[in-house]
């Protein structure tokens, strides 16, 4: 438990206990727990002065902050549920080599250089036990999956000399391995720790001084008082307020957690089934990682690998991650339609006026955030002003002022939550640096290409199956470090803009989190709302369908990524593609203006495909689908009357049912 936190008469569990509790954390009390929190708050500190005044030399930087995340890691997280509740001694032992290691680097720094291909017997000693000391902090925060799939890539690289044919590669010797990963910026100290240690982590400590001065909160008050009242509130409230956390947090189980606690009672409070209010919170936060202009950790990582810049990487990623939402708000708008739910009454809403009295200023640190990326300038920069506006903006209303307490508390968690992510890195540097030192990831590439017969479609169904399995088991962040230096390669080689072959890696690694049987942001929110755990996961998995449709669509004609095209042709394929998201949306419900047969469905299936794909033939034909359906219904309603519709009678009666069934509950 936290240091700085103040004890509470009531028993309801904050959304940080919840998180404790599903992430496994250790219920520190007494020194441990002083010593966790002047570490975490340290390291936040250090983070926000590199980032806004002076940084160290890049390999020294990026040592401190693995250092202080290790030791952090074997502090928050318990090798096993006997040490739930005391730290034991080798965990200290493991916390005091992870300082040193990073003491040794820094102090050593100019040392280590000058004998670089020449390591001494102590720098591979202490490479090796960091390289095991990083996959233990893996399989303490994430579990088995990760450190399996490393570790597949370290036997590699120590005896992938034995294989033979083209998979195989020169011999190494353990020295020259433990070099690389440890010794040099493609390993544990690569390009995804260099993310971390400079804008990510700071990006996460926007999101904790955002939660401390009543931000977040304002983003969900904000949803609501623009979305509550309308037909099936709640849950377009859940879908605006999920993606405009998803975004700064980087993470669905996360903001399910922090959102679903809060959203999902409320859906349930007006009528929706508890399967479908679970997976309507579990798409809309999956999607957060997607939506510009924060998307989570992969994404900076990703402009990084590309060498395309931050800002621009935003504007390419914005509009499918908007379709995506559409698809999203148009299922629970039409599902609400369907049984005739209502929304919330005014008395129940926050006002939209106060809300931006109350809270409004401290959303200007996420659209300042845009304003500095599109103007030019670093993440780093335009993450440490963002946090800077929010502190000094939090001063304006006496309620979200920023006392010594807050402001230490909104330093510890910051520092905590970005823990996870950064043992992943860490982590993924050790695939990386195989990649590196073995040149598997061409191989690998060349292996796709030999397996498709050069054929895209069947390389880009490959990649998709790969990121899916891959991603049930592993972070969003480490998966795309992995894939994306491994896969899209291949999937460059036949013609896919680099921009697009990412993206499409993104996106299905996103998607991983509500796709079964290893949901686990929709297995959360089942939890939450007291659902049939599969039932849940079906539900997430429909109503984030559009999220496995827009990937081969931009990879197959990169105009909705805004890649090779102008301005009218990019107005004409968004607005097309609109079309299309509503065609789909109303296929997979059933329902446009009324209830679909099996032909009409099928056909605005087609209507959907033809218009999201941005052709002018295929625009014309899903047009056409579209206006023929829509006439069809009409003239079946204007002959058999509103009963045509299938609309669910005595709406009012079924919601008051509902939130019965929910206090009973």
């Amino acid at each position: 438990m936290s240091f700085f936190r103040k004890k509470k008469a009531s028993k309801e569990i904050t959304i940080e206990e919840l998180n404790e509790k599903l992430e496994n954390k250790r219920n520190l009390v007494g020194i441990s727990a002083k010593v966790c929190s002047i570490l975490a708050i340290i390291m936040s500190l250090f983070h926000l002065y590199s980032s806004g005044f002076s940084m160290l030399p890049q390999m020294q930087h990026r040592a401190i902050h693995l250092a202080f995340a290790l030791a952090l890691t074997f502090l928050v997280f318990p090798s096993s549920k006997k040490y739930k509740d005391r730290v034991p001694l080798f965990d200290w032992a493991i916390v005091i080599f992870s300082l040193g290691t990073g003491a040794y680097l820094v102090l050593d720094y100019l040392n280590i250089v000058m004998r670089a291909g020449d390591p001494l017997m102590r720098d591979l000693v202490l490479g090796a036990i960091t390289i095991l000391t990083v996959l233990e902090a893996s399989r303490r925060t994430m579990g088995w999956p990760l450190v399996i799939v490393s570790s597949i890539f370290l036997l590699y690289a120590i005896f992938g000399h034995l294989i033979p044919g083209e998979l195989g590669h020169r011999p190494y010797g353990l020295d020259r391995i433990i070099e690389h990963m440890f010794l040099t910026s493609e390993g544990i100290y690569g390009v995804a720790i260099y993310v971390t240690s400079t804008f990510v982590f700071v990006f996460i400590l926007l999101g904790s001084f955002l939660t401390e001065t009543g931000g977040a909160q304002a983003f969900i008050d904000l949803a609501f008082s623009i979305t509550g009242r309308y037909r099936g509130g709640p849950a377009k409230a859940a879908v605006v307020g999920s993606g405009l956390m998803g975004t700064i947090s980087g993470s669905s189980f996360a903001n399910v957690a922090g959102t679903g606690t809060f959203t999902i009672p409320l859906m349930k409070s007006v009528g929706y089934k508890p399967e479908f209010a679970g997976g309507v919170e579990a798409a809309s936060s999956s999607g957060g990682q997607i939506m510009p202009p924060i998307m989570g950790a992969a994404a900076f990582i990703m402009a990084e690998m590309t060498g395309v810049p931050y800002g621009k990487l935003i504007v390419h990623a914005a509009i499918p991650a908007v379709l995506y939402y559409l698809a999203v708000f148009l299922m629970v708008d039409i599902e609400a339609a369907k049984m005739g739910l209502k929304g919330l009454t005014k008395d129940k809403l926050p006002s939209f006026i106060e809300t931006i009295k109350k809270g409004g200023f401290l959303l200007l640190a996420p659209l300042s955030i845009v304003y500095m990326l599109l103007a030019g300038y670093s993440p780093i920069k335009a993450s440490f002003s963002a946090v800077m506006l929010v502190i000094v903006a939090s001063f304006i209303r006496k309620e979200t002022r920023l006392n010594l307490h807050k402001f230490l508390r909104a330093l510890e968690l910051g520092a905590k939550g970005a823990l996870s992510v950064i043992v992943a890195c860490a982590v993924a540097g050790l695939i990386v640096g195989t990649v590196t030192l073995t040149g598997i990831g061409l191989k690998f590439a060349d292996l796709i290409i030999t397996i498709s017969k050069g054929s895209l479609y069947p390389a880009l169904v490959l990649t998709m199956l790969a990121s899916i399995i891959m991603g049930m088991g592993m972070p969003t962040t480490a998966l795309y470090i992995i894939l994306g230096s491994m896969v899209a390669p291949a999937i460059v080689k036949m013609g896919v803009p680099v921009v697009a072959a990412h993206l499409f890696i993104f996106y299905f690694g996103c998607m991983a989190s509500v796709t079964p049987p290893v949901a686990l942001s929709s297995y959360l929110a089942a939890s939450i709302a007291k659902a049939d755990p599969v039932k849940t996961a079906l539900n997430g998995l429909k109503l984030a369908l559009a999220a496995f449709i827009l990937p081969f669509i931009f990879a197959l004609e990169p105009k909705l990524l805004l890649l090779d095209t102008n301005i009218s042709d990019a107005a004409i394929a968004t607005t097309t593609a609109v079309l299309g998201v509503i065609a789909m949306a109303s296929c997979i419900e059933n329902y446009f203006f009324g209830v679909l047969n099996v032909f009409q469905r099928f056909c605005l299936g087609v209507a959907a495909l033809s218009m999201i794909y941005p052709e002018i033939y295929t625009d014309l034909l899903g047009l056409g689908l579209i206006v023929a359906i829509y006439l069809t219904q009409k003239l079946k309603r204007k002959l058999h009357g509103d009963s045509a519709s299938g609309k669910v009678p005595h709406s009012i009666n079924s919601a008051a049912q509902a939130r019965e069934e929910y206090k009973n509950d």
